[in-house]
């Protein structure tokens, strides 16, 4: 008696490697099955990707920079944000880290669409079941807790080392931010105006995407801001699977105890999230503005 209570029950030590041992070996009995055509599924990904990333590189400087000025006006219409926006990536061009840069910023970018293309359905479709939505939040309560380095285990299995696995893995722990807060802010549409769509006839797919959409944008551009948050936070973590840009040279200054080399890209990152981080969120302050006067 007074054994099971100091040394908690258990599987025998050749149990539990055998336990083990199943799960590996038939991990990697599906990778055999289906690594090619897994890859094969995630080529034209990889070619966008690869594409997207040589024409930020390629691009005469001057113009990349006029490009991303006149988004972030379009964006934020601040001239502080925008001058900014300008100053920061002179300034990372000037310490020498302008392609990495670029190859950080494609990263983000496909992710965030990816991410986008991908969590803005799930979320409509949790919105409106909530069978769905009962099975979708444990997943990404999962998604989210778990630590970044162990999924990169099984999607570096499945496709080994490079850029996809990296996109895969922002991917997954920066997907959740967006499903939620779709979600959220459908199911935060005043009752009233979902009545009055109705008394006016509209069908379900009108009610989506001319009433539900329009006023949960602000909380889906919110959802959007903490995406690409997460998507910058994974950038070191992706760079140990083959993903360059500048969390390599933040892992290579780790490694060789730089501290000026780490101290910089670091600082790049956090350049380029506070550029996406204010654009993104006075974007939506100004949809949140404009919905609040459109309802007055």
């Amino acid at each position: 008696m007074l054994e099971f209570l100091t040394e908690f029950p258990s599987l025998g030590r050749s149990d539990l490697s055998a336990f083990k041992q199943g799960i590996d070996e038939g991990f990697r009995a599906f990778s055999r099955q289906y690594g090619e055509a897994l890859e094969a599924f995630f080529n034209p990904l990889l070619k966008f990707l690869v594409w997207f990333e040589k024409v930020l590189i390629n691009t005469p400087w001057p113009i990349v920079i006029l490009v991303i000025a006149i988004i972030t006006w379009l964006g934020a219409r601040s001239w502080k944000i925008t001058i900014g926006a300008v100053l920061s990536l002179l300034l990372i061009g000037f310490m020498g880290m302008w392609e990495d840069t670029m190859a950080t910023l494609a990263m983000i970018t496909v992710a965030t669409l990816v991410c986008v293309a991908l969590g803005i359905p799930v979320g409509i479709l949790m919105s409106r079941s909530n069978r769905a939505q009962s099975i979708v939040t444990p997943i990404l309560d999962v998604m989210q807790t778990i630590p970044s380095f162990v999924y990169l285990i099984p999607v570096v299995m499945l496709l080994g080392i490079g850029k996809v696995p990296g996109l895969i893995a922002v991917c997954i722990y920066a997907i959740p931010p967006i499903v939620r807060l779709t979600n959220l802010g459908i199911r935060l549409v005043d009752k009233d105006v979902m009545e009055a769509a109705d008394a006016f006839g509209a069908s379900a797919r009108e009610k989506l995407f001319g009433v539900q959409i329009p006023l949960a944008l602000p909380n889906i551009f919110a959802g959007v801001n903490q995406t690409i948050m997460m998507a910058l936070s994974m950038v070191v973590i992706a760079s140990m699977i083959g993903v360059k840009g500048l969390g390599t040279q933040v892992l290579r200054a780790i490694g060789n105890q730089y501290l000026a080399l780490g101290l910089m890209n670091g600082l790049a990152i956090v350049a380029l999230a506070i550029i996406f981080d204010r654009v993104s969120q006075t974007y939506g302050k100004r949809l949140q503005a404009y919905r609040e006067t459109g309802h007055d």
